[in-house]
């Protein structure tokens, strides 16, 4: 333990305690100075003895269990884990933006009807702001409302997305590594098509993205499937892993949770061993409701073997389909020859604004703005389920997102209580639909993102009460539909 207790907090360094806390655990973590199975010092214990506050150990250490460093365990504390080789440090050296106080939630601009679990909430966009950045470049650039553009994307939008990587998810890129998209849907079509050209082997995880799913049947991939489990996508077990892996590991989807930094150094050791490649979908990652954003997996990657997706869909509008891609070095001429030969497709109109909207702070001030109130709506859905959930019914509560996937017991008809629970209001989906192999688990994906406290608290009590009356079919099997 006298490693731990030698922790020093450096009243010069600018960083936040939080942050130095957690760097200084973390670091002797991974070189083992702190031996895995180790018990840390009592929250309480370490603040006094730090002359921190309790809250601050405490949010250092949540940050630690979400990156997983540590384990929790219940009624005994926090216990050091086993992450594997240290070689690759997060990049950790900026510090983080306090949350702002900010104001409630503004009249509605926008009918916000919700198709989707997890969709952005267009009442928070921040219409006025957003005129003003368009008005603005289409008045100074005339070249805003022409057609003429690099390939990989207006060059302004790149830098302006490559300092945001480097400062919030620790990716170190440059403009020209970076590709603009028409959103999530078309950068994964793109590193799909350049990736696979001879129809190798991908690997999924299972449960996954059904539209991700389409691309990869429609491309005559042969396909192997990962299990999800409680530290994310397990890896294949094949002696050589198939040449692209795609992974959600900063906010696993459908079920949420976060890869362990263990289980991420894992992933790279094997695309490293098989000169495969990775795939980072960062699904939702700025929604994080405890601690920092996790950062990215490209961020770790010294072989770089990861091409990272990222979108704008979650925190501007689904409908502005503007996303963008991290391309290795090695990887550039290859997706410039997929580009010439099925043309670049995101709009030029919408990156002049978006680039504008980054570096005036804009951009950043609308995430810290949507996190929080984001926060205060999944709050309400949790305390819910923790109070009115029938004891068969399940949900682990990640603290991120933007939707929580409820898992119901063996037997139950998911896609029939989704059919019932379509009239309360709330944004359902059957858990079991975004399954591709057995065994398939039943459920529900609710997303509460667009509904407001003050209009969540009927439709969750009709949710309770659809819950409490299903009586499953006694010997029904959940069947998985055809693809």
């Amino acid at each position: 333990m006298h490693s731990i207790n030698a922790l020093i907090l450096d009243a010069e360094d600018q960083r936040p305690l939080v942050q130095q806390i957690f760097v200084a655990l973390s670091q002797r973590i991974a070189a083992r100075t702190i031996a895995p199975g180790t018990r840390l010092p009592a929250t309480r214990n370490l603040a006094k003895e730090l002359g921190v506050s309790r809250s601050t150990v405490v949010q250092a250490y949540e940050q630690l269990a979400a990156e997983g460093y540590v384990r929790p365990r219940p009624g005994s504390g926090y216990f050091a884990c086993d992450v594997g080789d240290a070689e690759a440090l997060y990049a950790l050296s900026q510090p983080h933006p306090p949350n702002p106080s900010g104001v409630g939630v503004e009249e509605a601009v926008l009918a916000a009807k919700p198709d989707f679990p997890g969709i952005p909430d267009m009442r928070l966009f921040p219409h006025a702001a957003w005129a003003k950045h368009v008005v603005r470049t289409a008045r100074q650039s005339a070249a805003s409302m022409r057609g003429s553009v690099e390939r990989f994307g207006l060059r302004r939008l790149r830098e302006a997305v490559a300092t945001h990587l480097s400062a919030w998810r620790g990716v170190d890129a440059s403009a020209d590594q970076i590709i603009i998209t028409a959103g999530a849907g078309d950068a994964l079509d793109l590193c799909l098509r350049s990736l696979t050209r001879d129809r190798r082997a991908i690997a999924l995880e299972n449960p996954t993205y059904p539209p991700l799913f389409n691309m990869a049947t429609g491309m005559e991939l042969e396909l192997h499937w990962m299990e999800v489990g409680e530290a994310g996508a397990l890896l294949p077990e094949t002696a050589a892993g198939p040449v692209v892996t795609v992974l959600t590991p900063s906010y696993q989807f459908p079920l949420g949770g976060a890869m362990p930094r263990s289980q991420r150094l894992a992933f790279l050791e094997r695309a490293e061993r098989d000169e495969g490649w990775i795939i980072e979908d960062d699904f939702d990652s700025e929604f994080r409701y405890a601690g920092r954003p996790i950062p990215a997996l490209a961020s770790l990657d010294p072989g770089q073997r990861v091409i990272y997706v990222g979108s704008f869909s979650k925190i501007f509008s689904s409908g502005l389909r503007i996303g963008f891609i991290v391309v290795p070095h090695s990887l550039i001429p290859v997706f410039k020859e997929t580009l010439a030969r099925f043309g670049q497709r995101a709009s030029l109109v919408s990156q002049w604004p978006i680039a504008a909207f980054i570096e005036d702070g804009s951009f950043h001030r609308h995430i810290r703005r949507m996190r929080r109130i984001y926060g205060e709506r999944r709050q309400v859905f949790v305390d819910a389920y923790r109070a009115g959930l029938p004891s068969q019914v399940t949900f682990t509560d990640h603290r991120a997102g933007m939707q929580i996937a409820l898992r119901f017991p063996p037997g139950s008809d998911d896609r029939e209580l989704a059919e019932r629970a379509a009239g309360t209001g709330l944004t359902c989906l059957p858990l079991s639909g975004f399954y591709h192999k057995a065994p398939v688990r039943s459920g529900l994906l609710v997303g509460f993102s667009t509904i407001a406290p003050e209009e969540a608290l009927r439709p969750l009590a009709d949710l309770m009460n659809i819950l409490t009356d299903y009586r499953p079919v006694r010997g029904s099997q959940q069947q998985l539909s055809p693809s």
